[in-house]
């Protein structure tokens, strides 16, 4: 079941669209990634379409399908007839050819099972057994049932799906042929799975187109030469009715698509008890034409109804009726069992999400749940964690900051691009004297400092870093830090106070100079000594010259 979709685990990006748009709310947020929850997932592919970042994958069976080709014996594709709507322009002829270029025996329409289905559906009303009877073509509907609504399955037709009843039929004509099923369902994977012999492997849309791209296959301009049958209705929604006889007077006749109003519709088969009623019911909105795995990812609903209608006849297939007995099928319970919640347990995980009141239940659906109860029941239940709470996290982010900002000594300022002041912190009043700091918000910045740096980072989206400033009207030295997130739209200003440091430094400073004052007059007196012995050491040193040389001519001229 789990390995029809998959996750790819480095693609998710906690975002819980997923769990939004399940119906059945079968993921399981943990560790950082949602899982799909096999036991519970019924396989409509919406958290494959709706997620933003391809996390979600269908498996490739192409493998299989090319090893059965591979093997020798004939294979027959059996196409679903909304393939008409997926592939503009192209004919089952047109679908047949190419096909067989990529080694298929032959291929047919499954609206051929169709017929045949549709057929027993009549006789079951025609029978009068049954107060209310529900289509069962859709596996992603008897899931829906199986799982979380197992008191529906006696409504529910216990009849194969058009996919098994075609692909039977191929097998009674070929005996030794294999079936692969080509459509836009994800739960089709399944259901082949769950009753095998039928069907031998099942092909999205979306992997046909990348089989043929693969092989440079292109569909041929080729007209409709097959039978045209009523039985092509069925991929639209409220088809399958419009293929029925539908006319026994004592039963209503009503068409459901779209997963959440299968949901209402069967929540009010249960608790009105409505009496003699055939429901058509298709998982996907439009239905198989709006299936998860189209080759395109375009919705056009009304162009696709209009497509699938035109291309139908007013007469039934052709079709081998097979004895009743062959087109039975078993649909059990799979329903886990239910695990009820206290409302203490319940309340317990609301009060450590900072709901203690019903008004701080915002309900607001972020987390993917509908409301903060459903959102708590999963938590007890191991599917959630108490972080996917947005409005938690974003009061607990503002709290945390919030303490940060009061209680830090460092002066914080906030400012808009206009310069007016958005925040201010009790250490920044304190610094600048500022008794109210209501006083000062959403007034220009410059009421309070020089507005210069802050037009300069706003103009060039250069930050300032701890540059030191005097503000003369406080008497204050600060070191400065403006930042501009271009992000949040805001200049950010810093501030620590240095004054007593700058102080310091400057009284050190003027020692320093008083120091070298002294050190100064100190060496110019002891300078002033030195010459005055010099020049006194000087004189007698040339007497002294004067009357030795005096002498030493006196004794050479004896």
């Amino acid at each position: 079941m789990e390995d029809c979709l998959q996750l790819k685990k480095s693609n998710c990006k906690n975002c819980y669209k997923c769990i939004r748009n399940c119906p059945v709310k079968a993921i399981r947020f943990f560790d950082a990634q949602a899982n799909i929850i096999g036991d519970e997932c019924i396989l409509c592919g919406r958290c494959f379409v709706v997620c933003p970042q391809n996390a979600k994958e269908i498996r490739d069976d192409l493998p299989v399908a090319k090893a059965l080709i591979a093997s020798g014996v004939p294979v027959y594709a059996s196409v679903a007839p909304s393939f008409a709507a997926s592939f503009d322009g192209v004919t089952i002829t047109a679908m047949e050819q190419a096909l067989k270029k990529l080694g298929f025996a032959g291929a047919e329409e499954t609206a051929r099972g169709a017929t045949v289905v549709k057929k027993q559906y009549d006789v079951l009303v025609d029978r009068d057994e049954s107060d209310v009877i529900i289509s069962s073509c859709c596996p992603t509907v008897n899931l829906l049932i199986q799982k979380h609504y197992p008191a529906a399955l006696p409504f529910l037709a216990p009849i194969i799906s058009p996919m098994q009843a075609h692909c039977m039929d191929i097998k009674q004509r070929v005996p030794d042929a294999k079936t692969v099923f080509i459509g836009p369902c994800i739960s089709k994977i399944n259901e082949a799975a769950q009753y095998p012999g039928s069907v031998d492997c099942v092909l999205t849309f979306e992997e046909l187109t990348n089989w043929l791209a693969e092989e440079n296959i292109e569909f041929e301009t080729v007209g409709d030469v097959a039978e045209h049958g009523k039985a092509r209705l069925f991929p639209t929604a409220g088809g399958i009715l419009r293929t029925m006889a539908a006319d026994n007077p004592n039963y209503t006749y009503f068409s459901v698509d779209g997963i959440e109003n299968c949901i209402d519709a069967i929540q009010d088969v249960l608790n009105h008890g409505l009496s003699k009623c055939f429901i058509e019911m298709s998982a996907c909105a439009g239905s198989c034409v709006g299936g998860p795995a189209m080759a395109s990812k375009r919705r056009s609903p009304i162009k696709d109804f209009a497509t699938i209608t035109r291309g139908a006849g007013k007469e039934d297939f052709s079709v081998y009726f097979p004895p009743e007995a062959a087109l039975k099928k078993e649909m059990p319970s799979l329903a886990k069992r239910v695990i009820h919640i206290g409302g203490a347990a319940i309340e317990e995980i609301l009060l450590k999400l900072g709901k203690s009141t019903p008004s701080d239940e915002l309900n607001c659906g972020s987390c993917g749940y509908n409301s903060c109860r459903e959102k708590a029941e999963a938590v007890l239940l191991g599917k959630a964690d108490l972080t996917m709470c947005l409005p938690y996290l974003k009061e607990k982010a503002e709290s945390f900051s919030d303490n940060i900002i009061r209680n830090t000594p460092n002066a914080i300022l906030v400012l808009n691009e206009s310069l007016e002041v958005q925040q201010i912190n009790g250490a920044a009043c304190s610094l600048m004297n500022i008794r109210d700091p209501k006083s000062v918000l959403n007034q220009q910045v410059v009421c309070i400092l020089d507005p210069t740096p802050f037009l300069d980072v706003y103009q060039s989206s250069a930050s300032i870093r701890d540059k030191r400033v005097y503000l003369a009207e406080y008497g204050r030295y600060v070191d400065q830090t403006v930042v501009y997130d271009k992000s949040y739209h805001i200049i950010i200003c810093f501030m620590r106070d240095v004054t007593e440091e700058a102080r310091a430094r400057m009284s050190r400073e003027e020692i320093s100079r008083k120091t070298m004052e002294i050190a100064d007059k100190v060496i110019n007196k002891q300078m002033r000594a030195v010459q005055e012995i010099a020049s006194l050491l000087g004189e007698t040193t040339a007497e002294t010259k004067v009357v030795l040389t005096k002498l030493k001519e006196s004794l050479s001229n004896e």
